[in-house]
């Protein structure tokens, strides 16, 4: 099976998914919901629709279009789909399916929006660095070189910084160039530790924790919905979490249904590191025979309180960041402002 390298963005892959759908819901045959689709778009969306007419016309199912394009459909998608497709129960799927894509859009735009500051504020540090060094310091430099007067390490190195960014540019921008290179290489092939070290930091670990939980329940609710055996169910949602840690929690529990024992039981062993909330309304749902709704109302648990670690991280980080920013600009202003002290001492003491 040839996979296609073409991406959809969020709002694509729910325009996509929501009109087949409500198409689908109104009864409209599937071919016809895909010619009619067809006409209405271009780019990335015609080639996925394309690609499912000739495999609806070869005989092939849904599912196995979707899986032609993984940088789209993920396989937690693709196995939904395929459920659903056996079960006569695709349009509620693709319902389903819409949902669960406009929560994680909702859920990824607050995670962006909490970026947002400490993104601007260092866009602003970097923007007054610049000026300094290519404005300010060149004039002053040249007053102290005239002067021959004895300047301090930190005046020293800024006018050395300023001299390399003015006199050498095509240099340090491949220097720059070349270091962005070395750290992009470095966390592609570390990434794992990288990562694992970010995600030790307190309240950073804590976020990345009620994140995993969340989308490993919006998952395992979704595949469970669609018809999914357990232990296949909890497979796929392994791959949706990001540490480490809670993918080999996810990975023991599965062993353990394998063994018979209840999805709680699993779960029960790591606590202190699962929420004991989450536990309870696994069992809960383990006894009511409910363990999808269960894992819906955990996602919907945990999205709130991602919403609040989130707020808490940039009440936090603003104030620490404004210091950081005040600190490094102050003391180079510091270092600008101190020889010109030392020169205004030299002349009162003559």
């Amino acid at each position: 099976m040839k996979t296609e390298q073409i991406t959809l963005n969020d709002s694509e892959k729910l325009g996509l998914i929501g009109s087949f759908a409500t198409m689908l819901t109104a009864g409209i045959p599937i071919l016809e919901v895909v010619n009619s689709l067809r006409e209405d778009v271009k780019g990335s969306q015609r080639k996925i629709l394309d690609a499912m007419f000739e495999d609806l016309m070869q005989g092939k199912h849904i599912n196995f279009t979707f899986s032609r394009f993984p940088m789209i459909f993920d396989k937690v998608t693709v196995n939904v789909i395929k459920a659903s497709e056996e079960a006569g129960t695709l349009d509620v799927a693709l319902k389903d399916l819409k949902l669960t894509i406009q929560k994680d859009i909702e859920f990824n735009d607050k995670i962006r929006s909490a970026l947002i500051y400490p993104i601007f504020i260092m866009i602003i540090f970097v923007a007054v660095l610049l000026m300094i060094l290519i404005v300010v310091i060149p004039k002053i430099s040249s007053v102290f070189s005239r002067l021959h007067v004895d300047l301090p390490l930190p005046t020293r190195i800024l006018i050395f910084l300023s001299n390399a960014l003015l006199q050498h540019t095509p240099e340090v921008i491949i220097g720059i160039g070349a270091i962005s290179g070395f750290v992009y290489f470095l966390f592609k092939r570390k990434r794992s530790a990288i990562t694992g070290f970010l995600f030790t930091l307190p309240l950073v670990s804590k976020l990345v924790e009620e994140i995993d939980i969340t989308r490993f329940s919006r998952s395992l609710h979704l595949l469970l919905s669609s018809g999914l055996p357990i232990t296949a169910a909890l497979e796929l949602a392994e791959n949706v979490v990001v540490k480490k840690r809670t993918s080999q929690i996810i990975a023991r529990s599965r062993e353990m249904v394998f063994a018979g024992k209840p999805l709680s039981e699993g779960f029960e062993a790591a606590k202190g590191y699962i929420p004991a909330i989450m536990i309870k309304l696994i069992e809960s749902g383990e006894k009511t025979g409910s363990l999808d709704k269960s894992m819906q109302d955990i996602s919907e648990y945990f999205d709130y309180e991602v919403t609040n670690t989130l707020k808490l991280l940039t009440a936090l980080l603003e104030p620490i960041l404004l210091v950081l920013v005040g600190v490094v600009v102050g003391g180079m202003m510091l270092a600008i402002i101190a020889p010109v002290y030392g020169l205004i001492g030299q002349v009162g003491a003559h």
